[in-house]
């Protein structure tokens, strides 16, 4: 998962595109980067770390120019390397940045055709590169020597048109503007605003809504599937659906789990979308267990949350902070191997053990993905005193691994692959294990949004919304994200640990 921002302004835009990666930083913790453009000349600084890690005023004073890009990253592809580190640049045609949130399916034949086809050379493993060249080698094809809108238009058609898979992006044209767009899918977020001041118009593309609010700009909308938005340098703003068919389905996981909570998606805000997952777990326990014996709900921090506090409402039941959490310790369930993501549990979270002692307990977290946090913490509760330890999840079983940037493990990882719920619980060790129902968790996110017909779900049931992923992709996708083969790209110095998966 990734972090994505651009701005078009009337003054420097370095202090508030490094402002909206500080706030876009739960969406990528393992490298930041901001390109500008002053009159026709590029301005860059990317490198791994942390936002306020890779910027210093060295660094701040040399990104001279009114618009630029952003980005945070968190690689699903598993390597780390600075190299990897974006925006990516082209000089041919025009001159060409761009910063993309998503995978692309289908990038592997991709940089093939770029090599055999276009004559294109990709230096990297990022499939944000090989989009990058698609879509610099279509506006080639066009054989102008300045680029105007509809070129622009015609050239992300031509991307749609090639690319399988999500992505969200934000390109810059040297001496033109920004561009913005979607897949036609719209699986990964992208929202568009604007800021009125003396001097004119501002406009701001992000990942997030909340970017947008930090900095003063109204969020206009959402771009739409398949559609492009440019922002030329002078402030003049475009959008134009450029694919020929589009099926709306938003990534549902961002509303369980990657969104801050005072976001909007997709028209939806994320934080009521998770009081109705807190509503529909609460339905689904006094359903089943009307004579429960839930003396405290205790959420699993952060994401859970919004979601835990709903449910004790519902419930009548006490919600108490039972866990303290280092907030210098990433999220856990990407990390590479077990005995590194075991240890940072024990060093994330600490028990309050008053919260537990002598008392039947239900956690409640977001997810439950390798089940190796979940089965700790369940110990730590038992460990600080609890009588039985109940747990929840907002979202349904995760089984199966997601393809369109969030890198979750290979499917035997999952702890929910290949088992029923009574498995898992007995595996985790829990008294009783609640699972949100994925109608419940549909509908809790759809109703912020009832024009949105579908989601993409594919972690919780196998339904790949592009249509294009099989067996033959997801085993060699397996094979990359397992952990021996993480493991194994470590010791040879090509991957670090990864800090964050939001």
């Amino acid at each position: 998962m990734c972090g994505i921002a651009g701005i078009v302004s009337s003054d420097e835009v370095n202090q508030e595109l490094y402002e909206a990666l500080t706030v876009l930083q739960h969406r990528g913790q393992d490298a930041a980067g901001i390109v500008t453009c002053e009159h026709d000349r590029f301005n860059l600084r990317k490198d791994s770390g942390l936002v306020r890690d890779v910027f210093h005023t060295r660094h701040m004073v040399n990104l001279r120019g009114k618009m630029g890009i952003a980005h945070v990253r968190y690689p699903t592809a598993g390597c780390t390397s600075s190299a990897e580190a974006q925006p990516f640049y082209v000089n041919s045609p025009y001159g060409i940045s761009l910063a993309h949130n998503g995978n692309l399916t289908n990038a592997e034949v991709l940089k093939e055709d770029l090599f055999a086809q276009d004559q294109r050379h990709i230096n990297t493993d990022s499939d944000s590169e090989v989009l990058l060249n698609v879509f610099a080698h279509e506006l080639q094809e066009l054989g102008k020597l300045r680029v105007g809108p509809e070129d622009v238009f015609r050239a992300v058609a031509a991307v749609h048109q090639r690319c399988r898979g999500a992505y969200s992006v934000v390109a810059m044209i040297t001496g033109f503007g920004i561009i913005g767009f979607r897949d036609p899918y719209g699986i990964r977020p992208l929202v568009f605003g604007e800021r009125k001041t003396a001097k004119g118009t501002d406009y701001m593309i992000a990942s997030e809504s909340v970017a947008l609010d930090v900095l003063g700009f109204k969020l206009i909308r959402d771009v739409q599937p398949g559609e492009a938005v440019i922002i030329e340098k002078n402030g003049t703003l475009h959008t134009r659906r450029c694919a020929e068919k589009v099926l709306y389905s938003p990534c549902i996981f961002e509303f369980v789990y990657f969104a801050r909570p005072d976001s909007i998606i997709d028209n939806i805000s994320v934080y009521k979308a998770r009081l109705r997952m807190g509503d529909k777990l609460a339905e689904k326990i006094m359903r089943l267990r009307p004579d429960h014996d839930i003396d405290v709900v205790i959420p699993i921090p952060d994401t859970s949350r919004t979601a835990a506090l709903q449910l004790a409402n519902r419930l009548g039941v006490k919600y108490r902070e039972g866990f303290i959490k280092n907030r210098y310790i990433g999220r856990t369930f990407i990390m590479p191997g077990q005995q590194l993501r075991k240890k940072s549990v024990r060093q994330k979270l600490n028990a309050i053990d008053l919260e537990f002692k002598d008392k039947n307990v239900l956690l409640v977290d977001d997810s439950i993905v390798r089940g190796t946090t979940s089965m700790q913490i369940i110990q730590m509760a038992r460990d600080a005193g609890a009588r039985k330890v109940y747990f929840a999840s907002a979202s349904p079983p995760v089984r199966y691994p997601n393809v369109y940037g969030i890198d979750m493990p290979a499917a035997h990882e999952l702890i929910a692959h290949g088992r029923s719920e009574q498995e898992v619980q007995d595996e985790l060790g829990a008294d009783w294990l609640i699972y949100q129902d994925l109608s419940d968790l549909i509908e809790a996110v759809q109703r912020g949004n009832p024009s949105i017909g579908r989601f993409d779900t594919s972690c919780f049931n196998d339904d790949y919304v592009t249509g294009d992923i099989n067996q033959e992709y997801l085993d060699r996708l397996s094979k990359h994200r397992n952990d021996q083969s993480k493991a194994r790209r470590s010791a040879d110095g090509s991957i670090i640990e990864l800090h964050n998966a939001g």
